[in-house]
């Protein structure tokens, strides 16, 4: 497992691995264009060129990108709704032709499509997969693999259940390009999954494990927590000032590691926490990991 952090890409995309080697990161996370919108620069050969013998002089062999913050599959807009698909199996693309293990993605909110019970709607689930699934047939990279960002579950965000995110697996799963989930740690805890202690962390992976297959969990955001367990709101905070805590991160690892199926081929834990003490952040996840190597 290789731990690292979200890093600007500002100036150039080539400033990155620069930026990631300086807060001691082993892979790091960026955007390739602005998480807002507006017109992405193009990636062309020169940029691809100087960003990979960045990577090299920096030492750092894998690295992820973000998907913009943009997109959402559950809108009931037509120019939304198809400019997320296009966006997507553009950035796919741009981040192929970096060569990013992955490309992961927030997936939107239902709004429209929710039931009386607050739960998403059948038509709803299917509008979102159809999304997904045109974005896998158009994509024609070989290396870098597509995943689904769980959700903190706040109002009617898609994503906000291991229940709501496994039939998408399960469809998207037969696509070369498909790659599975990003266990966002913050995301899972304010949805309601305890992963503060050992035993709510073995509860938690046993049902991921049922639902979607361990195998699936490719990557992991570790964020701790400022909202309480369940409290249904994305909001990151640093490894020992939130509510899971030091503790629970260790044994997040420890469990991690103890599995056959989970986290292999050097799998990516980013932190996105502030940068006035990210640094910090990294320093305690790799003396965690380190422990029970």
């Amino acid at each position: 497992m290789k731990i690292g952090c979200h890093v600007s890409a500002s100036g150039g995309l080539e400033n990155a691995p620069t930026r990631a080697k300086e807060l001691g990161c082993e892979t790091f996370q960026m955007f390739t264009r602005s998480p807002q919108g507006g017109k992405a620069a193009p990636i062309t050969s020169e940029v691809v060129e100087k960003f990979k013998q960045s990577m090299a002089k920096n030492g750092l062999v894998d690295f992820v990108v973000h998907a913009p913050y943009f997109v959402n599959f559950g809108s009931i807009e037509p120019r939304i709704y198809h400019g997320s698909i296009s966006a997507i199996a553009e950035e796919l693309q741009r981040a192929d032709m970096l060569g990013a293990k992955y490309l992961m993605t927030h997936l939107g909110t239902y709004k429209e499509y929710i039931d009386a019970d607050g739960n998403p709607t059948a038509e709803g689930q299917k509008k979102v997969l159809k999304a997904l699934e045109e974005i896998m047939q158009k994509y024609k990279g070989k290396t870098t693999k597509f995943l689904l960002e769980i959700a903190a579950g706040s109002g009617s965000t898609v994503g906000s259940s291991f229940e709501q995110m496994a039939p998408l697996v399960d469809a998207l799963k037969k696509y070369d390009g498909f790659g599975g989930i990003c266990f966002d740690t913050q995301h899972a805890f304010a949805s309601g999954y305890d992963i503060s202690n050992a035993e709510g962390i073995k509860s938690t992976f046993k049902k991921f494990d049922k639902l979607i297959g361990l195998e699936y969990l490719r990557m992991s955001h570790m964020n701790d927590s400022k909202i309480e367990l369940g409290g249904k709101k994305d909001r990151h905070d640093h490894i020992k000032g939130g509510i899971i805590g030091e503790k629970g991160f260790a044994e997040l690892l420890k469990f991690w590691k103890k599995q056959d199926k989970l986290l292999k081929d050097d799998a990516p834990l980013i932190l996105e926490t502030e940068h006035d003490k990210v640094a910090e952040d990294i320093k305690i996840l790799k003396k965690l990991r380190n422990k029970i190597i």
